[in-house]
């Protein structure tokens, strides 16, 4: 029998491959998404996107989301409180999971966290991407059909400038060699609005542009 399994979702790139890894795998069966909102802004945590995109993807993938909710200025123990009332929520709804997905690529500090986090939860964390090579899943990624634009530069390590650009062959080629292709660093972050897990497009458009903290340059998606 397929394991099932709650995919931890930000709305990005690397969380739709996941998706879709875990959605050909014999072994698993996704059954709802994990996703982290910070309440006051009522916006995905750390991509800046809106709750009614967020729920247009999910609309459009048919599960059912838990939300991880944190104030602006959470600190790593509220979000951890956070993240373990969540999975109670889980257990409570879908008692028969077991496991819980992230699309992490290869900062070992990440998974090492993840794993600490889960242990002892009655869940144990899977890793679909894990270890592939980022240049050739970005390239996947486009080909495969997926659409996708940065809503989220770190400008200590991207030109702001790419805010609001789509996630295409063309930006992949303007990468500068210290960034890496799926943006595992934190470089940039991504929403997107189509691919093979989605039952039909996102419409949506883009807005304005915003730095904040005077490093993050935000493209607000509506």
């Amino acid at each position: 029998m397929k394991k099932s399994v709650v995919l931890s979702w930000s709305g990005g790139k690397d969380s739709a491959l996941a998706l879709d890894a875990l959605s050909r795998d014999p072994d698993f069966e996704v059954v709802g998404l994990l996703t982290s909102i910070t309440g006051d802004y009522d916006r995905i945590s750390v991509h800046g996107v809106r709750r009614s995109m967020l729920e247009a993807q999910v609309a459009r993938l048919g599960l059912p989301l838990f939300e991880i909710t944190l104030s602006p200025a959470s600190s790593n123990d509220a979000y951890e409180t956070a993240f373990h009332s969540a999975l109670v929520e889980i257990r409570r709804e879908l008692p028969e999971v077991r496991h819980i997905a992230f699309g992490d690529l290869f900062l070992e500090d990440v998974r090492a966290y993840r794993e600490r986090l889960l242990a002892g939860s009655g869940f144990e964390p899977v890793f679909p991407l894990w270890g592939l090579d980022t240049r050739e899943l970005a390239r996947r990624f486009i080909d495969d059909g997926f659409a996708a634009h940065l809503v989220c530069v770190d400008t200590t390590q991207l030109n702001a400038d790419f805010a609001g650009r789509s996630f295409d062959h063309d930006l992949l080629a303007d990468l500068p060699p210290t960034v890496d292709p799926c943006g595992e660093r934190g470089e940039f972050h991504t929403f997107v609005s189509a691919g093979p897990p989605f039952k039909e497009p996102v419409p949506y458009r883009l807005g304005s542009r915003v730095l904040r903290d005077s490093r993050f340059m935000y493209c607000d998606i509506e």
